[in-house]
C-alpha cells in the first residue's frame, strides 16, 4: 500500500477491557468477522488473546508490534497487538485483582498515545470498576480516567445509534440531586461542548440540537416546576445569541418521537434516565458510548463485562463493531476539520 494511502487510514487503539470478561472475546470475534477501514491496534497481552481465541475456537493471526506507527491496515482475521503483559494468566470468568494494574496500564498507554498523536482514537471494551477499586485506587469510570489524563475541565457523555444521538447534562446522580445540578453554567458548558464536537468530530456544519425540559411537560409554564423558566430558557436564549441552533426546552415524553428526532442531529437530556432508556430501547447492543469535550476521541461499548459469558462464545460483538466504526468516522471527520 502506498505511504500516502496508508497514512490516510486512522490508527485506532482498542484496549482489552477486563481480561476475565467479554472484552477479549468481542475483540477477537469482531475483528475476525470483518475488515475495518483503519489501522487497528489492540493494547493487550498477546497471550491473553491467544488463549481466549483457542478457547473460543476463533482462527486469527496475532501480530505483535513494537511501535504504533507500524500498525498495518486491518484485514479480516488480523489482530495487531501492542504488547502489555498481565501480572498473571487470566481464566475467563474469574476476576483477579492482581491484573487490575494491567487494565489501568492499557488505558494509560492508550490515552498517552492519543495525546502524542500516535493514535487517532480510542475504543474501550468494558472494565470491572469493583475489582479496579480493590487496588486502593478509586476508579469511577473510563470517562473520568481520560478526563483526568487529558486535564479536561468538562466532558459530556453521549450515547448514539445509527438513528439517534443523546447527550446528557448530568450523568450518574441520584434523582434528588439533579435539580441543583441543572445550572446555567452546567447547561452552557455541556451544550457548547456538544455543539463543537458535532461540528468537528461528526462533520455536521450547523447542528440542530433538541433540548429536554427537566420537569413533566417542560414545567407547564411554571405550574410543574420553575427550572425551565428560571434556568433552562434563559440559558438557551443566551446560547442562541452565540449562533447555536437549539430547539426547546421540550417535554421529554414528546421530544423522543419521529416528529422531532427525524429533523434533528442530537437530543440533550437533563439526566441519565430521561434520555438513555429511550435510546437503549431502540438500539441496545448496537449503540456506542462517546465521550465529548476531550482533546482526543474515545468511544466505548454500551454494555458491561458480562463475566458469566466470558469464554462461552455467547457474547455479542455488535456494540464493539459500532464503537469501532464511530471512532473511525470521527477520526476522519476530525482530520478533515483540522485541514
Amino acid at each position: 500500500m502506498p505511504n500516502d494511502l496508508l497514512e490516510s487510514l486512522p490508527v485506532i487503539a482498542i484496549t482489552s477491557g477486563e481480561p476475565a470478561g467479554i472484552g477479549p472475546d468481542i475483540i477477537l470475534s469482531a475483528l475476525s468477522e470483518q475488515a475495518f477501514p483503519a489501522r487497528l491496534v489492540i493494547l493487550a497481552d498477546p497471550e491473553l488473546l491467544k488463549d481466549r481465541a483457542q478457547k473460543l475456537g476463533i482462527c486469527v493471526e496475532i501480530q505483535t508490534l513494537s511501535n504504533p506507527k507500524d500498525t498495518p491496515p486491518h484485514r479480516q482475521g488480523l489482530i495487531s497487538v501492542l504488547p502489555i503483559k498481565q501480572a498473571k494468566p487470566t481464566t475467563a470468568g474469574i476476576l483477579d485483582v492482581d491484573n487490575s494494574p494491567y487494565v489501568l496500564e492499557t488505558l494509560k498507554q492508550a490515552g498517552e498515545g492519543c495525546i502524542r498523536k500516535e493514535f487517532d482514537a480510542i475504543v474501550t471494551p468494558p472494565v470491572h470498576k469493583g475489582v479496579l477499586c480493590e487496588t486502593g485506587i478509586h476508579f469511577s469510570g473510563h470517562t473520568e480516567f481520560f478526563q483526568a489524563q487529558c486535564q479536561s475541565p468538562h466532558v459530556v457523555m453521549m450515547l448514539a445509534t445509527e438513528a439517534m444521538k443523546v447527550a446528557l447534562v448530568t450523568t450518574h446522580l441520584p434523582l434528588k440531586d439533579i435539580p441543583a445540578a441543572i445550572t446555567k453554567d452546567s447547561i452552557s458548558l455541556v451544550t457548547r461542548a456538544l455543539n463543537q464536537d458535532l461540528i468537528e468530530k461528526f462533520g455536521i456544519k450547523k447542528p440542530k440540537i433538541l433540548v429536554c425540559g427537566l420537569n413533566p411537560h417542560a414545567g407547564e409554564d411554571g405550574h410543574l416546576g420553575r427550572e425551565e423558566i428560571d434556568v433552562i430558557i434563559p440559558t438557551l436564549n443566551k446560547l442562541r445569541l452565540e449562533g447555536l441552533n437549539l430547539i426547546g426546552p421540550l417535554p421529554a415524553d414528546t421530544l423522543f418521537t419521529p416528529k422531532y428526532l427525524n429533523d434533528a442531529d442530537c437530543a440533550l437530556a437533563m439526566y441519565h434516565d430521561q434520555g438513555l432508556p429511550v435510546l437503549k430501547y431502540s438500539g441496545f447492543g448496537n449503540a456506542v458510548n462517546i465521550t465529548l469535550g476531550l482533546p482526543i476521541i474515545r468511544t466505548s461499548v454500551d454494555h458491561g463485562t458480562a463475566i458469566d459469558l466470558a469464554g462461552t462464545g455467547k457474547a455479542s460483538n455488535g456494540s464493539l463493531k459500532v464503537a469501532i466504526q464511530h471512532a473511525i468516522n470521527m477520526a476522519n471527520n476530525a482530520k478533515k476539520f483540522s485541514k
